[in-house]
């Protein structure tokens, strides 16, 4: 007879043998709960690190400048630029050879001229000169006459725009659009009666390079120009003139505390040279209505980039002469039999007229502007 306790040795090991079985089967679904809940928490956390990523994404493109009208485009097929380089029609361009230059690709600076046909003795040189220094030219005609610059042999390599009675201001508004002329340097914007015997136009870019010019103009020679404007008559002693210390013509001293136009930061609208960023702004400034574009030298030094003081100024190693022929509104005055009306008066008195509307306009602009700050007051 078993003694009780063998009995409950005996019982104990039995229970034990019971709750083995249950155990493993217990700790079984533990080990697989806890196996699905580990893979679902890494799909979690890879699908939350997906979504992050998709997120950024989405912000990165919610956040990418496209030019306006460009949204439906794929960015790398946007070309927003353009230039004015001639292509052929007929023959794909051939392929460059290693260590070979390309003309045409090196014209990195652009002679824009409004033009009537009265003055093609001096366009002619001024035309010749700029291509030669491989410049890109662009001739706007005021008086529609096109076919009779044929007879150059330059006529064909400059780009011809045509309006009848529309000044170079007018021309400039709609044909040189800053994404048009972006890849131009310099955009050389001059009137048609000018000299340039003394003028070299690259030996000008690299001094107002070195002189970190971004708007200038090149000198007048005095004795044989008609000079308006002290400070753009030439000085023998500098290559390059900032400020003038003598009188205005309006009566108004000029002196080394002077700090703005027509003393220093100015020069005058007949043969202007602007960088591109300078350009870019001052095509804004430009009015579409006022054609004349007077009142708009003096604001100019807003656009230079910096210190008007410093970078506007006057080249005087490479001048020019300014005869004052103008033409635009005017007639032949050597056909006695001429009956056109003279409109230089008119066109005189509009220019007033327009500066006087351009100053009202720029002061009422500063007062409701209450963001903008002048840096010249």
């Amino acid at each position: 007879m078993k003694s009780p306790r063998a009995y409950i040795v005996a019982d104990s090991k039995s229970c034990l043998y019971t709750l083995f079985p249950a155990t493993f089967l217990i700790c079984l679904v533990v080990f697989f709960a806890v196996s699905i809940s580990s893979q679902s928490c890494n799909q979690k956390l890879s699908s939350w690190k997906m979504e992050k990523h998709d997120v950024a994404e989405i912000d990165q493109c919610k956040n990418q400048c496209r030019p306006r009208g460009s949204e439906a485009l794929p960015v790398g097929i946007v070309d927003n630029t353009s230039s004015f380089e001639m292509k052929p029609l007929w023959e794909l361009p051939k392929r460059k050879r290693r260590h070979t230059v390309d003309v045409k690709a090196n014209t990195t600076n652009l002679f824009a001229m409004a033009v009537g046909i009265k003055q093609k003795d001096l366009v002619d040189k001024m035309v010749k000169k700029f291509i030669e220094s491989n410049f890109m030219v662009m001739l706007f005609h005021y008086d529609g006459i096109v076919d009779e610059w044929k007879d150059f042999e330059w006529n064909d390599r400059v780009i011809h725009v045509s309006a009848i009675n529309q000044g170079k201001w007018w021309f400039a508004k709609r044909f040189l659009h800053p994404d048009i002329v972006a890849e131009y340097d310099y955009i050389f914007l001059w009137d048609e009666d000018l000299g340039v015997e003394n003028f070299h136009p690259n030996k000008y870019v690299s001094i107002i390079k070195h002189e970190d010019l971004e708007i200038s103009q090149p000198a007048l020679d005095p004795k044989k120009s008609e000079v308006h404007h002290q400070i753009t008559a030439r000085g023998r002693r500098s290559t390059v003139h900032r400020r003038t210390y003598k009188p205005a013509n309006g009566g108004k001293g000029c002196d080394k505390s002077s700090t703005a136009p027509p003393c220093t930061g100015w020069i005058e609208m007949m043969a202007p040279v602007f960088s591109r960023p300078a350009w870019r702004c001052v095509w804004y400034m430009i009015q579409s209505d006022l054609i004349h574009a007077w009142g708009l030298d003096m604001q100019l030094g807003y656009c230079a980039q910096g210190d008007r003081t410093k970078k506007v100024g006057v080249v005087d190693s490479e001048y020019i002469v300014h005869y004052n022929r103008p033409t635009l509104g005017g007639i032949d005055k050597t056909k006695v039999t001429s009956k056109e009306k003279d409109h230089r008066v008119d066109v005189r008195r509009l220019s007033y007229q327009e500066l006087d509307v351009f100053r009202k306009r720029w002061n009422k602009a500063v007062e409701e502007d209450k963001c903008w700050v002048d840096p010249y007051q």
